[in-house]
């Protein structure tokens, strides 16, 4: 899948060294909710059985550059409480803070749910972002989820201390 400035791809193991430079920065993990990495071991441990256990994630790519700068996806549930419906699948993503306010997040997620419209049969989405990261919102909102009105708390992921998540939906198909 691509744009003129990425390419969402499968995350290869030669990709532990960027993963690593961008998930051990404190500012990117937990505002996803997952601690910062502390090695390139821990880094490939991620890539081979978390982002390759669902081939639904990709790394997020300059173009221009080869640069991984992220990941994008989407799968079964978290172990947070989020309010799925039967079936549907939770949709999550970080990109680099080098990367923060430029738009990559925002098309790499318009790609990857023009993706899923085109090549499967689901019917909805789900997403969600703690309360203290609203520029992950505003991503959702650019690209056509909706705000439920529902919130949850995660008491499961990494600074997890009672955290609201705020939920989103994109209605897929009628």
């Amino acid at each position: 899948m691509e744009t003129e400035r990425i390419v969402l791809r499968p995350w290869l193991d030669t990709d532990a060294e960027a993963l690593y430079k961008y998930a051990s920065d404190p500012d990117v993990g937990p505002r996803a909710g997952w601690p910062p990495h502390k090695s390139v071991e821990e880094s490939l441990d991620v890539i081979r059985n978390v982002f390759n256990r669902d081939t639904n994630t990709w790394a997020i790519v300059l173009k221009e550059t080869g640069q991984v700068i992220g990941a994008m996806g989407y799968g079964a549930s978290c172990d947070c409480k989020m309010p799925t419906r039967e079936g549907e699948p939770i949709v999550g993503y970080w990109v680099a803070k080098p990367y923060w306010n430029k738009g990559y997040c925002t098309e790499a997620l318009q790609l990857m749910l023009d993706y899923i419209r085109k090549n499967t049969s689901l019917t909805s989405l789900l997403c969600g972002h703690f309360v203290d990261n609203p520029a992950s919102g505003r991503v959702m909102e650019k690209c056509g989820l909706v705000p439920t009105g529902e919130e949850c708390i995660d008491e499961s992921q990494y600074m997890g201390e009672g955290r609201p998540i705020r939920i989103y939906r994109l209605e897929l198909k009628k």
